[in-house]
């Protein structure tokens, strides 16, 4: 596949700054000379391998213990764990493409696919699964999603570990106290952030994610305003149509009027911990921190319901990626590798993995275990997705430079809407025509 010019030009500063950076990274399986491009090797089976969280930290504990379950029962294979921001997880990957030193196994979501299989780093894992017991367990629409993302041939280089969705975090303790309606629609989220606003006493309606990040959850408030279901028209993206113009115009005022003004850097972490810790009203996140909250505040002072629904009666989302897992090209053990995404995904390991995370489960079987529906968040947003009452605009995951157009390209340029220094319009402009040329770049490449 032919790549971009400006991936080449970032493909060459990889290059460039490989000799630093790969000391950073840890060394795959065998030799660490893994690299991009190299087909690597199936191996015995046994050994060691290299598996890179793409959320270490937030998923540190648990993933250890899906890999004390994995050593038991497979003693003749180790699996060495390397924990990586998820703000950092994709450059260490793109470096180590370009240098060496990928791992064996690694997180590979719906949002990273495309850019990582035009760099031909994944194995394919279509015939792989097809021979697994893994075959016909797995949930149809996230490995729908993640060959749809794979780069636009439709093969299958990751397999689905989980599924977000966006969730409204409100504090039902301080709704009660104002008197106020749950935040069922966006003009009740709107009366909420006003209301329970009192800066002089640090008291907040809202919590506004200015930091990394922060893109998608503009894109979701945007898209669940104006109604517009479609990304594209055509060949065009309605990112900067002038009804999502006036979306973002709107929430992005809410800035420092009824939310921290530390908002402007926050990613999910710093965000979440401030939620937890303070008196704000409400949160926008995922799934993945509702323990977090539960530790925090207990069950009986939050609720974490689906998106506002619009002005036109339907609720209206950005999907968000599924996560997944990756042998990489390079590894010089694939089959152990294999073993331990299998191990990961079966439905015993995958429901332990998404009980901790929040998530909705992959494995068709761990999806029907009863936690879910105690996890009350998990259980209303898997039934937003599947009840008719939720329309999903699908984000171009399948475009290589997506990753770089929704975060580092973009992210400065929305603190400049928040604090005022640039206009919604020719913010979602500019990214307009990142992305207009992306996509025509995309249909010249595959036809």
């Amino acid at each position: 596949m032919k790549i971009s010019i400006r991936r080449s030009r970032r493909a060459a500063i990889a290059v460039a700054l490989g000799s630093v950076l790969a000391l950073t990274v840890t060394a795959c399986g065998d030799d660490g000379s893994g690299a991009g491009g190299d087909k690597g090797d199936e191996g015995s089976g046994k050994g060691k391998i290299v598996f890179w969280d793409n959320n270490g930290g937030v998923r540190t504990d648990i993933w250890k213990e899906v890999i004390a379950d994995f050593q038991k029962a497979n003693p003749d294979i180790k699996v060495e764990y390397v924990g990586i921001a998820s703000t950092e997880y994709q450059s260490k990957v793109d470096t180590a493409i370009q240098g060496g030193g990928l791992p064996d196994v690694g997180g590979v979501g719906a949002a990273m696919l495309a850019g990582f299989s035009a760099q031909n780093a994944l194995e394919p894992l279509d015939d792989r699964l097809s021979k697994s017991s893994l075959n016909g367990k797995l949930n149809e629409d996230m490995v729908g999603v993640l060959k749809a993302s794979g780069g636009g041939d439709g093969t299958l280089y990751s397999i689905p570990t989980s599924a977000n969705n966006g969730v409204l975090y409100y504090r039902t303790d301080l709704f009660k106290k104002a008197g106020l309606d749950e935040p069922t629609t966006w003009d009740k989220f709107y009366e909420a952030a006003d209301k329970l606003t009192d800066a002089k006493k640090n008291e907040f309606g809202y919590t506004i994610r200015g930091g990394a990040g922060s893109i998608a959850q503009a894109l979701d408030a945007m898209y669940g305003q104006s109604g517009i279901t479609s990304f594209w028209n055509g060949d065009k993206t309605t990112v900067n149509d002038p009804k999502n113009v006036a979306a973002l115009e709107k929430y992005a005022a809410l800035y420092k009027k009824v939310t921290p003004a530390a908002d402007l850097n926050n990613d999910f972490t710093k965000m979440v911990a401030q939620w937890d810790s303070g008196t704000i009203g409400m949160l926008n996140h995922n799934l993945g921190s509702y323990q977090d909250h539960v530790k925090a505040l207990g069950v009986g002072k939050f609720r974490g319901i689906p998106q506002p629904i619009g002005a036109s009666g339907k609720r209206v989302q950005v999907s968000n990626p599924v996560d997944g897992l990756g042998v990489f090209k390079s590894s010089k053990n694939k089959d152990a590798a294999w073993k331990f995404i299998e191990f990961a995904t079966s439905a015993a390991e995958n429901s332990k993995f998404n009980k901790s995370a929040g998530q909705v489960p992959s494995n068709n079987d761990a999806a029907k275990d009863a936690w879910i529906s105690e996890a009350e968040p998990t259980k209303l947003a898997a039934a937003a997705l599947t009840d008719g009452s939720t329309t999903i605009v699908q984000l171009p995951y399948y475009l290589p430079d997506w990753n770089t157009i929704s975060k580092a390209d973009n992210e400065p340029n929305f603190q400049k809407v928040l604090l005022g220094d640039m206009s919604a319009k020719d913010f979602l402009d500019t990214m307009a025509d990142q992305l207009n040329k992306a996509q025509a770049e995309w249909k010249e490449q595959n036809g």
